[in-house]
């Protein structure tokens, strides 16, 4: 048996999160190590484990995440000021979990180039 993720026991309920939106396919949940004023993880049910391993059969699930951050930043209040959505692929990326996740980060002025 694998174990699972991190992500795969928020998505569960087994490990607690302060939760901002949910459905059938994704949850999205507040980082505890925030980067920003505002620093929400939106997480697909469906374990990919990076986006560079998703299929052409995950191509519903990769849009509906996008979708939900925009809606998640509308209902957080920033959507106007602006916000920035990143993906972490591997280890040179910053991967950090083993499971898909987009961070939505917004709340003051974001730098170019990052990190």
């Amino acid at each position: 048996m694998v174990d699972k993720t991190l992500f795969e026991k928020i998505c569960d309920k087994e490990i607690p999160a302060t939760m901002v939106y949910e459905d059938d396919r994704c949850v999205a949940f507040r980082d505890i190590s925030p980067q920003a004023p505002l620093h929400i993880l939106i997480i697909p049910r469906k374990v990919i484990p990076r986006v560079g391993l998703a299929t052409a059969d995950d191509e519903p699930v990769l849009g509906h995440l996008l979708l939900t951050a925009a809606q998640v930043a509308r209902s957080e209040g920033i959507a106007e000021s602006g916000y920035r959505l990143v993906i972490n692929n591997g280890p040179d990326g910053g991967e950090a979990v083993p499971h898909l996740h987009v961070h939505l980060l917004g709340g003051r002025q974001l730098l170019w180039p990052p990190g």
